[in-house]
């Protein structure tokens, strides 16, 4: 495996714990503004206490899975519709495999594989995940966007990763799917986009 996947892999896992800590570091001050306790001294059994609080809340904020702000987490299947710039199935028409999995309130992992008749290739995105909101006045069409970026990996001429750009929209269908919409610039051999749509269920 090159140097510049392992790049990308410490990239994305980096990016990660930064988000997520600050994430747990949010929840941490919006409680100690809401709790009416005194402030704990230095080196006493109070100060232990509150740190096992702390950590407690911020595993109890990484939920692999949950539900976000922009809805459930999902899994299902699309395709890459429009593609340009490469030779990988991100920049030509090929087969998805789509899925959200929820990590915070707001953050969300997206794995996804586009396969073609050139070798597959992976997309592995963090995002922030936005407030589903209603775009006409009836409240009939609601869309959720998200943004954010990770690795892009592909599998021809052995394994070949570089950095992601994504951005996109979740669509609730019904309790049970979901439909998604997103556009994907990754950078390996130069620039690659892709635009795919999918649906999937919901869990």
């Amino acid at each position: 495996m090159n140097t510049r996947f392992l790049q990308a892999t410490f990239s994305l896992a980096s990016l990660t714990t930064v988000i997520v800590a600050c994430s747990g570091f949010s929840a941490q001050a919006q409680t100690s503004k809401n709790a009416a306790t005194p402030a704990p001294v230095p080196g006493t059994t109070s100060t232990s206490t509150t740190g096992l609080r702390t950590q407690g809340q911020v595993a109890q904020n990484v939920a692999p899975g949950r539900t976000t702000r922009s809805g459930p987490s999902y899994v299902g299947i699309g395709g890459n519709i429009i593609g340009f710039g490469g030779d990988s199935p991100l920049s030509e028409r090929s087969f998805s495999i789509i899925s959200k999995i929820g990590l915070t309130n707001n953050l969300s992992l997206r794995p996804s594989a586009l396969v073609s008749s050139t070798p597959p290739v992976f997309l592995v995105p963090l995002t922030v995940d936005f407030p589903i909101q209603s775009v006409t006045p009836g409240g009939q069409i609601n869309l959720a966007p998200y943004i954010g970026g990770g690795a892009i990996v592909t599998t021809n001429d052995g394994a070949k990763a570089g950095f992601l750009l994504t951005g996109g929209v979740d669509v609730p269908l019904s309790p049970q799917f979901t439909a998604n919409a997103a556009a994907n610039v990754g950078f390996i051999d130069g620039a690659e986009v892709g635009l795919t749509v999918g649906v999937g269920y919901n869990f």
